[in-house]
């Protein structure tokens, strides 16, 4: 046991302020108001929402929030210190701060001399004064103050001066009545024994029943670490974003730290755990990113079993290979099939359309071989699950297409004309016996061919027209060969109930494209009966 064990943990969620300020990442204020409802529907303690004084986005934000108030966070409005040698009342961001009514200020301060001497170019009495007097400014004004000490630990380590000094300003801070004080890794360059060792000195210098946080950036990848280590020593109070997005690496990733809080640390804190999931998805929607694959918790491959010893054990038992279950977090898991999946990882995959096939079944093993020699060729049917049921219903013989391609043919002009669609496509196709034949235009002739082949469907099958293309990818398999070189191509397609993934394989980038886009119709028409 690193220190003493506690209870509960409050966290305090700055994707809208702190996450703003990452790389393409632009919050309109209706998706702020968006993004607070999803994270205070999830039970989060404190929702930092933004600057008033910085922008009038901000601004705006904050009046409407006024309305659409939340029902279980406490909204913050985050802002400077008064500035040098002014008095507090006099200062124009910190009226903005009162004028946003929140009942929760976030008051950021100078903990570093370097900040304090080369930055604010004022003294350390005047900058002590300054965190004292705007603290008491707002505690005057019924406020909740959370003081993050910004550049804390980069004070802290300096000099045995200047640690001396980043410490006294927690004590102003507390002095003046804040009631949480946070520590923050504002350069994000600490390690986790460092933010273990400062927090500490800080929890044992300030009295017993004033909370300390921690504010961490991912400058060195630590971020979730050092908040943990924060915790172990001490401290009550987390702050970060809900994915880890922010300034340059990114803030802590508090769907990373919560579960870790209360799965592993045997710790309470606020927050519907088996939501996790669905939450960070909702908020990456809104924030227009896409969450990585291999996100701890909650991203697709965090529960994905590939290795046939994975998943031969993970079925057996769970906790072979699974550090948690992933409904816990609203997560599941997920089997891919590839050249090294084993039979217990197949099987588990084509069970939904072949529930008689058993481990020992033939059948099984022709689907391994045939799977195996794709791969080799240069399929990869992880990330291509309706072109790998297709597969697997041919081998067992219980596919029956639903049409054939007799002939197609595309034509693209250079320079292109006067319309965007500088491409064609002709194909012809026969569905029972009876021949269609289409011609269509498009932006390339991968979309002048698509087009072309729904346009001859569709006579025979209309509930084609429900359906369309979200993602198209290319990927050159041998980049040696240059021109000539093997390219895989992948295909999402969606309808109104679901999405799935096509593949094709080629040296030419047509036919590859060609080949997913069959197998996304045929799996569209096969799945609708």
């Amino acid at each position: 046991m690193l220190a003493r064990r506690i209870k509960h943990i409050t966290l305090l969620d700055s994707t809208l302020r702190d996450g703003a300020q990452g790389e393409d990442i632009s919050f309109s204020v209706n998706d702020k108001l968006r993004i607070l409802e999803a994270l205070d529907s999830f039970g989060l303690d404190f929702i930092e929402a933004g600057n008033p004084g910085s922008n009038p986005k901000d601004l705006e934000f904050f009046r409407l929030a006024e309305v659409r108030k939340p029902n279980h966070a406490q909204l913050c409005a985050f802002g400077a210190t008064r500035r040098c040698n002014i008095a507090v009342e006099d200062d124009a961001s910190v009226q903005s701060l009162l004028a946003a009514n929140t009942p929760v200020v976030v008051l950021f301060g100078k903990s570093s001399l370097l900040h304090v001497t080369e930055i604010l170019k004022t003294t350390r009495e005047e900058n002590l004064r300054m965190i004292s007097e705007t603290v008491s400014f707002f505690k005057e004004h019924g406020k909740k103050v959370i003081f993050d000490a910004e550049h804390f630990f980069d004070g802290y380590y300096a000099s045995n001066d200047s640690a001396v000094y980043a410490l006294k300003t927690l004590e102003a801070a507390q002095e003046a009545g804040a009631d949480i004080v946070v520590l923050c890794d504002t350069n994000g360059g600490m390690l986790p024994y460092q933010v273990y060792e400062a927090t500490a000195e800080a929890i044992a210098m300030l009295p017993a029943d004033v909370p300390v946080g921690i504010h961490a950036h991912n400058d060195t990848g630590c971020a979730v670490a050092n908040s943990i280590m924060a915790l172990e020593a001490g401290a009550t109070h987390v702050q970060g974003t809900f994915i880890g997005f922010g300034e340059r690496c990114g803030n802590a990733d508090l769907s990373a730290i919560l579960p870790a809080v209360i799965l592993k640390m045997g710790h309470h804190c606020n927050g519907e755990l088996l939501r996790l999931s669905e939450t960070v998805n909702v908020v990456a929607e809104i924030a227009n990113v896409i969450v990585p694959n291999n996100k701890p918790y909650v991203g697709t491959s965090a529960f994905a079993h590939k290795a046939g010893m994975h998943a031969d054990g993970v079925l057996k038992n769970s906790v072979s290979f699974e550090h948690i279950d992933p409904s816990k977090v609203g997560n599941k898991r997920n089997f891919l099939v590839s050249e090294v999946s084993g039979r217990s990882g197949v099987l588990k995959r084509v069970h939904g359309f072949a529930p008689n096939l058993a481990k020992d079944s033939p059948e099984l093993t022709a689907i391994l071989e045939r799977l195996k020699a794709l791969e080799h060729a240069g399929y990869q049917f992880e990330a291509a699950d309706a072109s790998f049921e297709l597969m697997a219903k041919k081998v067992l013989g219980t596919y029956s297409p639903h049409f054939s391609v007799t002939f197609y043919k595309t034509m693209s002009e250079f320079p292109p004309g006067t319309d965007d669609l500088p491409s064609t496509a002709a194909i012809e196709i026969k569905v029972d016996g009876l021949t269609e034949i289409a011609a269509a235009k498009g932006r390339g002739p991968v979309h002048a061919l698509d087009n072309a082949l729904r346009k001859a469907l569709v006579v025979f099958y209309p509930q084609l027209n429900d359906m369309h293309l979200v993602d198209f990818k290319v990927r050159v398999l041998d980049q040696k060969a240059a021109t000539a070189a093997t390219v895989r191509v992948l295909i999402e397609s969606a309808d109104a109930q679901t999405n799935w993934t096509t593949i094709g394989v080629s040296d030419d980038i047509l036919e590859a494209s060609f080949i997913a886009l069959v197998d996304s119709l045929e799996y569209k028409l096969a799945k609708d009966g």
